[in-house]
């Protein structure tokens, strides 16, 4: 019989399992290399096994680490169920189910057009236009814009329960919060006013024909007729960039979305996760944890375990002469276990003033000990899950 599903006895205030519970999206953050996207799959993973339901993790960060992180590959764009074999082979059955989708920029821009332009000849000229083509994919806000896109996209079909969003690194999640807002902008400006003047037209501005003179002497005037073309095509659909940019802001600080900030005790990952907590708090966005990788085990901290090792260190040479072998090296090997442990143990009481400073901000608090091996299956996401969800 397959193993059952691990009971919790109830989400609590001041815990993951609470948190995770009351919200309908989480938005994961915080700088590259700690162990982000691992944590935004273990965590709904363990969300799939203990509230039931159906759970997406949704990474729109470019680099393609989700499918590494659950044990899996051929995620794309699509919403794909994981199965539950991945999670019977880890020794559970969910009481709900877990999804799992990798932001495709390309492909969102394309299902985007299809749906907000005006009409089919619209729609034909836009995805035909050789721009389009190349702006989809490398415009300054497209993947962040897109990447919100996708969020309100999903989130308002309901077929979710819990969305659990794994973003680029910190620096450039700011970026993906402000994109909506700055493709508004984008759209009412200047710039695009000038840039969809079009540009065969004999009735264009003396301010503006400057620009195009020398525009076309260095780009050619079949690029500028292109960019007249898609950015005057862009424009038809100008109400629905500018009424789906203020919702998804509204969604982005709506009581049912928090964000889980997390990282390392380390001095450049730390100052990172506290520059994007603040953040948060001057955009009046919900932080509701702060998850810390890597932090060395509680037994460092344990004044009875230091004693035993200064007890250990001072007492070397006489414990090696009552052990076999070389009575020197063991005395050696002995003093350099000590004074490892207690070295850690400094460092230890560090990491937990610096978790007492950021404990009184998010509603969570929550730590990870360092893993001697890489997450890399559905086994690994429950371990590192279990020790988070409390």
């Amino acid at each position: 019989m397959p193993a059952p599903a691990p009971q919790a006895p109830g989400p609590r205030r001041g815990s993951l399992d609470g948190l995770l519970a009351a919200k309908e999206i989480v938005i994961a953050c915080g700088p590259g290399g700690v162990g982000k996207t691992t944590t935004a799959a273990a965590a709904a993973a363990m969300a799939a096994c203990h509230h039931g339901g159906r759970v997406l993790v949704l990474t729109v960060d470019p680099a393609r680490r989700l499918a590494e992180a659950l044990g899996l590959s051929g995620i794309g764009n699509a919403e794909v169920r994981i199965d539950e074999s991945v999670f019977r082979a880890a020794g559970v059955v969910p009481r709900g189910e877990l999804w799992a989708a990798m932001l495709d920029t390309r492909e969102s821009w394309d299902a985007l057009v299809r749906r907000h332009a005006p009409d089919a000849a619209t729609r034909a000229r836009i995805l035909a236009n050789p721009l389009y083509r190349n702006v989809s994919g490398r415009f300054v806000q497209s993947h962040d814009y897109i990447a919100m896109e996708r969020l309100y996209e999903i989130h308002s079909t309901g077929t979710y329960d819990l969305i659990v969003v794994d973003t680029p690194p910190t620096r450039n999640a700011l970026d993906f919060l402000d994109a909506p807002q700055r493709m508004a902008d984008f759209f009412s400006s200047r710039l695009l006013r000038w840039l969809i003047v079009p540009y065969r037209s004999r009735l264009m501005s003396l301010a503006s024909r400057p620009f195009y003179q020398v525009a076309d002497r260095i780009l050619g005037t079949q690029f500028l007729a292109d960019v007249a073309e898609f950015f005057t095509l862009f424009q038809s659909m100008y109400d629905g960039f500018v009424e789906r940019a203020a919702a998804v802001t509204r969604l982005l600080s709506d009581r049912r979305t928090t964000f889980v900030v997390v990282s390392t005790l380390e001095a450049t990952p730390l100052r990172e996760a506290e520059y994007f907590s603040r953040e948060l708090g001057d955009r009046s966005l919900h932080l509701g944890a702060v998850i810390l990788n890597k932090v060395l085990p509680g037994y460092f901290r344990d004044p009875g375990a230091s004693a035993a090792a200064e007890h250990l260190h001072e007492r070397a040479r006489s414990l090696a002469a009552a052990l076999p072998g070389d009575e020197a090296q063991t005395a050696r090997v002995l003093e350099e276990v000590a004074e490892s442990f207690l070295n850690f143990s400094v460092v230890a009481r560090r990491e937990a003033e610096q978790q007492a400073e950021l404990g009184a901000t998010p509603d969570v608090l929550a730590t990870a000990p360092f893993f001697d091996a890489d997450v890399i299956d559905m086994t690994g996401l429950l371990r590192l899950g279990e020790l988070l969800w409390r």
